[in-house]
C-alpha cells in the first residue's frame, strides 16, 4: 500500500503539531516533581476518563482487535466490556485511597499497606510491564502497520515513532501526555468509525444485504459474546464464558486498578470525585471498541469468505490475522483519507507509549531514586525521570523486535501479564479487603506467583515448544495452550489457576505471621466492600455509586442483547 503526497502531508503535519502541543502545554522550566509526574493534581473527570481510554486503546487494539474479530469473533470484545466492571471497582474501592493519601505511584500505596520491600517489588513489576507490554509490543504493532502502509522497514518505523513520542513526553511530563491523549482519543475514534462505516457500506457489493446473510458467512458463534466451555472438538474454548468470568478479573484488576501506566491519570485528579468519575467515564467509553474495532474484524472475515479480501500467510502456513486491518484499509479507504487514518493510528500508538514512558519515569524517580538518595531536590528528580524515560524507550525498542514470537498481537498483550498479574491482583485485593494480610504474605505471593508465572510463560512460548517436541506442527499454540500437542489449557484458564495458588500462599503466610498494626491499615484497607459502598448517603446523580450502578446496569443489558 502506498500513500499519496496529501496523505503524507497530513501525517507530517500531525507529527509536528502533536509534538508542539505536547511541549507547549507541558514543558515548564524548573517544573516541580508534582507538576511533571502528576500534572500538579489538576485533572478533571473528563480529562481523566479520556486519558484512561487513550492510554489503553492503542495501535495494539486497532490491529489486535480487528485480527481477533476475524480469527475468533465478537467474543474478544469481552476484554473491552469486562473492563467497565474493573473501572467501576477502581472508582469505588481503590481510587478513594489513592487520591486521599496523595500518593504519586502505586508502589507507594503498597508501602503504606505492607512495607518498603513490597514497594520495591511492585516498582519492578510496573517497569517490567510497561517496557514489555505498553511500549515494546505497541511499537511492534505500529511498525507492522506502517510497514503495510508505507512499505518502510519495521526498524525505521520504530525509530520514527519513538523519536516523536519520547520528545514531548520527556519534556512535557504528565500534563503533556493527558492533553495530547485527549486530542488523540477523538482521532482514534474517528479512524475506527471510518473503517467500520466503510466496511458496512461495502458489504452489499459482495452480496450481503442483511444481517442474516452476514452472520451466515461467519463461523458458528463468531458473532456471539458468550461461548460454551468446550468447542465442537471437545477441547476447552479459549474464551468461554467460564474463562472470561474467572480469567479476566485476574488481568483486569492488575491492569485497571494497579498498573501505574493506567492509574497515574487518577493519581493526578484534582479531587477524589474527579478521580472516581473519570474512571467511570472511561468505563462508558470502553463500550465502543466492540462495535468500532472488533466488528470490522468480523466484516473482514465475511469479505475473505466472499473472495473480496485475502490475508497473507505466515511461515508455518497459518493465516496472518495481524494483517486484517491493513488489508481492510487497502480495500476500503480511498487515497485521500488514508493519511487521516494513518494519523489516527499514530495517535493511538503514541498515546500508549507516552503514558507508559511517563509512568516509568515516575516510578524510577519516586520509588527508586528518591529512596536511594532521599536528599534529591525536585529538579534532580525530574531530570532523572527524563533520562530514565529515554533509557526505557531504547530497551523497549530492542524488545519490540521480538513481537512476532506470539500468536496475534492482542493475545501477546494478554499472555505476557500472566507472569505477574495473578500475584499483583491477589496482593492488592486481599490487602484492601482483608485486614489480616501481612507484609510477609505479600512478599511470598510476589515471589511464588511471579516465579511460577514466568515458568508458565516460557514453557508456552512457541519456539520452546517446538524444541521440546522436535517438530513444528502447523498452528501450534504452545506446550500449555495447544489442545493437541500440549495440555490444552487456554491462558484465560491458567490465570485463575495461578491466582488460586497466590491466594493460598497469601492466606497461609498471613495466618503464620503477626498481624499488621492499626497504623498500616489506616487509609489502606476497607476491611469489607460494604464499608466502601456505605460511605454516607447518595449525593445526587454525580455520586460515583449512582454512576457505577448505571454503568453496570448498561453492561448487563448489553450482555443480555449480544449474549
Amino acid at each position: 500500500m502506498t500513500l499519496g503526497l496529501l496523505d503524507l502531508a497530513v501525517i507530517v503535519l500531525y507529527l509536528v503539531g502533536i509534538t508542539a502541543i505536547g511541549i507547549r502545554v507541558g514543558y515548564r522550566r524548573g517544573a516541580s516533581s508534582g507538576d511533571y509526574f502528576l500534572a500538579g493534581k489538576s485533572l478533571g473527570w473528563f480529562t481523566i476518563g479520556g486519558a484512561l481510554f487513550a492510554s489503553n486503546i492503542s495501535t495494539i487494539h486497532l490491529v489486535g482487535l480487528a485480527a481477533a474479530g476475524a480469527h475468533v469473533g465478537l467474543v474478544m470484545g469481552n476484554f473491552e466490556w469486562m473492563a467497565s466492571f474493573c473501572l467501576a471497582a477502581l472508582a469505588l474501592f481503590f481510587a478513594p485511597f489513592y487520591v486521599r493519601s496523595g500518593i504519586a505511584t502505586l508502589p507507594e500505596f503498597l508501602e503504606r499497606r505492607y512495607g518498603a520491600t513490597a514497594r520495591t517489588a511492585m516498582a519492578a513489576i510496573a517497569i517490567f510491564g510497561a517496557l514489555l507490554i505498553h511500549i515494546g509490543i505497541s511499537l511492534f504493532a505500529g511498525a507492522k502497520l506502517f510497514e503495510a502502509f508505507l512499505g518502510i522497514p519495521v526498524l525505521a518505523s520504530i525509530l520514527l515513532v519513538s523519536a516523536v513520542t519520547v520528545t514531548y513526553t520527556i519534556l512535557g511530563g504528565l500534563r503533556a501526555v493527558v492533553v495530547t491523549e485527549t486530542i488523540q482519543t477523538f482521532l482514534l475514534l474517528g479512524g475506527a468509525i471510518l473503517v467500520t462505516g466503510l466496511g458496512i457500506a461495502y458489504l452489499p457489493e459482495v452480496g450481503i444485504a442483511d444481517f442474516a446473510a452476514f452472520k451466515a458467512q461467519l463461523n458458528p458463534g463468531q458473532f456471539d459474546m458468550i461461548h460454551p466451555v468446550r468447542n465442537a472438538q471437545g477441547h476447552l474454548n479459549e474464551y468461554s464464558w467460564l474463562a472470561v468470568l474467572l480469567g479476566y478479573p485476574v488481568l483486569g484488576i492488575w491492569y485497571w486498578c494497579s498498573d501505574q501506566t493506567i492509574v497515574q491519570r487518577v493519581l493526578g485528579a484534582r479531587t477524589e470525585r474527579d478521580g472516581q468519575n473519570g474512571a467511570l467515564f472511561a468505563g462508558f467509553l470502553k463500550i465502543l471498541p466492540v462495535f468500532l474495532m472488533v466488528v470490522p474484524g468480523t466484516i473482514a472475515a465475511v469479505l475473505v469468505a466472499r473472495g473480496a479480501l485475502s490475508l497473507p500467510l505466515l511461515a508455518d502456513g497459518s493465516t496472518d490475522y495481524n494483517a486484517t486491518l491493513p488489508e481492510l484499509i487497502r480495500l476500503l479507504v480511498p487515497p485521500g483519507l488514508r493519511g487521516l487514518l494513518a494519523a489516527g493510528l499514530l495517535a493511538a500508538l503514541m498515546s500508549t507509549i507516552a503514558a507508559a514512558l511517563n509512568s516509568c519515569a515516575t516510578v524510577i524517580s519516586v520509588d527508586v531514586a528518591a529512596r536511594l538518595r532521599p536528599g534529591l531536590d525536585d529538579r534532580r528528580l525530574v531530570h532523572i525521570g527524563r533520562v530514565s524515560a529515554g533509557v526505557i524507550m531504547v530497551l523497549a525498542m530492542l524488545w519490540s523486535t521480538q513481537g512476532d514470537q506470539f500468536g496475534t498481537i492482542f493475545e501477546a498483550i494478554n499472555k505476557i501479564p500472566m507472569i505477574f498479574a495473578p500475584a499483583v491482583t491477589t496482593v492488592l485485593v486481599l490487602g484492601v479487603f482483608w485486614r489480616r494480610g501481612t507484609n510477609a504474605a505479600a512478599l511470598w505471593t510476589f515471589a511464588v506467583g511471579c516465579t511460577v508465572g514466568l515458568v508458565y510463560f516460557v514453557l508456552d512460548m512457541k519456539p520452546v515448544g517446538r524444541l521440546v517436541l522436535d517438530a513444528s506442527p502447523a498452528g501450534f499454540a504452545g506446550l500449555v495452550t495447544d489442545p493437541v500437542h500440549g495440555l490444552g489449557l487456554p491462558f484465560m484458564i491458567v490465570g485463575p489457576i495461578l491466582c488460586a495458588l497466590c491466594i493460598v500462599t497469601y492466606v497461609a503466610v498471613s495466618l503464620a505471621t503477626p498481624p499488621p498494626s492499626a497504623a498500616q491499615l489506616e487509609d489502606a484497607c476497607w476491611g469489607s466492600p460494604m464499608r466502601a459502598l456505605a460511605r454516607g448517603p447518595l449525593d445526587g446523580a454525580s455520586d460515583p455509586r449512582t454512576i457505577a450502578l448505571l454503568l453496570c446496569g448498561l453492561m448487563a443489558a448489553l450482555y443480555f442483547i449480544f449474549g
